[in-house]
């Protein structure tokens, strides 16, 4: 046991710990996000189309939050932006928690998302920044173990805080996100190294833009990843909802889904070992198909134990997803343009934040529940084809940038003479050099053999 934790968690930078206590904190909090489709339906009165259009407009202002995220991790830097982000969601959370009428709602969910997750590259940009290449499989596998464990423990109280009044849900996220900005301000540097220029000063990497869109191996697992995340957040809207049409009740949705923050917190310290010098690409297919299946089963439930058995599924194939896809993201990224990489993946999970929802609830209106779990798995399996596919390019990519960046070692080679030089150092006659013995000095011959 004491091996298994060394290789698991020892030699992490104290930086790192930092990091990693203010997201289990933070999360430990997270109550709105879990329970905002059922506050806005239940406790509003809004229609399930309304609901997903607030929830589509924070994925809106989560998609401009890692943009602008993004160019601020590289520009002004990892510390700040982390800390104006948190400051920021915890005057949105508390300002969506007193809104009432529906524009009102919708401002602050876009405000929220759009603080909430201009937090996300700079967070990964720092984790990139302290932790060494060999250890960062272990440093994003116990990140993610920290982001589940505070989840799971979220899920089943936020039920019970509900009970007591939808208020102190966004209450409690805010304090939460107001201790990991003091954990930051108090304990975290600045990470980030500015790129120098030939002048001796700080230079702003040219073409970042342009530069993330001629990437086309880096956007091609960005876009398989958006995909991912159209039927991964849908645990988040249409699942409650169908578990209400089953008849069960908030607090039963929320001990079902902590099922998905309990199987990772036992199981996720255990992956990087199962994984570990494994293809990522079969990996991610096979994460895929898991994940398909999971919720694919979902059409089929009625029963809490059921919807219970088709989380776990899942959660399965998202504890093989993610330290696959964070680690491969840390190699995509060239070290100077690493903030706007993070947030231009972190985008993909925006945009399905806002997509996912409406097209949930159109899937489900026109065609049936049935219908949009089971085009779920049908997802599920095209992705796993498509990881198969561009693995290997994804690969070299990766193997190409760990050589650029590798640490140049300076090779000094000792030139021999020209054949000029050397024949003339041959036949050039002796010459007398002087030697010194006891009282005196003489002078010798030393010919250019004998030297």
């Amino acid at each position: 046991m004491r091996g298994w934790l060394r290789d698991t968690a020892g030699g992490m930078p104290r930086t790192f710990w930092y990091l990693w206590a203010g997201t289990l904190i933070n999360r430990l909090g997270s109550f709105v996000l879990v329970f905002l489709a059922i506050y806005l339906t239940q406790e509003r009165g809004f229609s399930a189309s309304q609901a997903g259009l607030v929830l589509g407009l924070w994925g809106v202002g989560g998609a401009v939050g890692t943009t602008v995220g993004g160019t601020l991790t590289d520009r002004w830097g990892r510390r700040p932006t982390l800390l104006t982000a948190h400051l920021g969601a915890a005057t949105m959370m508390l300002a969506l928690g007193f809104a009432r009428d529906l524009s009102t709602v919708a401002l602050g969910a876009l405000l929220l998302g759009l603080f909430a997750e201009a937090a996300r590259p700079a967070f990964g940009a720092m984790m990139i920044d302290v932790v060494p290449e060999k250890d960062r499989l272990r440093a994003f596998s116990l990140n993610y173990w920290a982001i589940n464990l505070g989840f799971a423990c979220a899920a089943v109280l936020a039920g019970m805080a509900a009970e007591a009044g939808y208020l102190l849900l966004f209450v409690v996220d805010a304090a939460t996100t107001l201790v990991t900005a003091l954990i930051i301000f108090l304990k975290v540097g600045e990470t980030r190294r500015p790129v120098v220029a030939a002048t001796g000063r700080p230079a702003a990497p040219a073409g970042a833009l342009r530069t993330i869109l001629t990437d086309r191996i880096f956007l091609g697992f960005v876009a398989l990843n958006l995909f991912s995340a159209l039927v991964f957040l849908q645990h988040i809207s249409m699942l409650p909802i169908a578990m209400g049409d089953s008849g069960l009740s908030p607090a039963t949705y929320g001990s079902v889904i902590a099922l998905n923050g309990v199987l990772i917190v036992v199981g996720q310290l255990f992956v990087p070992r199962l994984i570990k010098g494994r293809s990522r690409s079969h990996v991610l297919a096979l994460a895929a198909v898991v994940m398909g299946v999971g919720f694919g089963l979902t059409a089929f439930a009625g029963t809490a134990w059921f919807y219970g058995l088709t989380v776990l599924i899942w959660t399965v194939g998202e504890m093989l997803n993610s330290p696959s896809n964070a680690t491969l993201i840390a190699e995509l990224s060239p070290a100077e343009l690493r903030g706007r990489y993070q947030g231009a993946f972190s985008l993909s999970w925006q945009v399905a934040g806002a997509a996912a929802p409406v097209l949930g609830g159109l899937v489900r209106e026109q065609a049936g529940n049935t219908a949009l779990w089971l085009g779920c798995a049908v997802i599920g399996g095209l992705m796993a084809v498509a990881h198969l596919v561009s693995g290997p390019a994804r690969e070299r990519r990766a193997a190409a940038l760990r050589t650029a960046t590798a640490p140049v070692v300076p090779v000094v080679a000792l030139q021999p003479p020209a054949p000029e030089a050397g024949e003339a150092a041959a036949t050039a006659p002796a010459e007398p050099v002087p030697a010194t013995t006891g009282g005196g000095t003489r002078t010798t011959t030393v010919t250019a053999d004998e030297a």
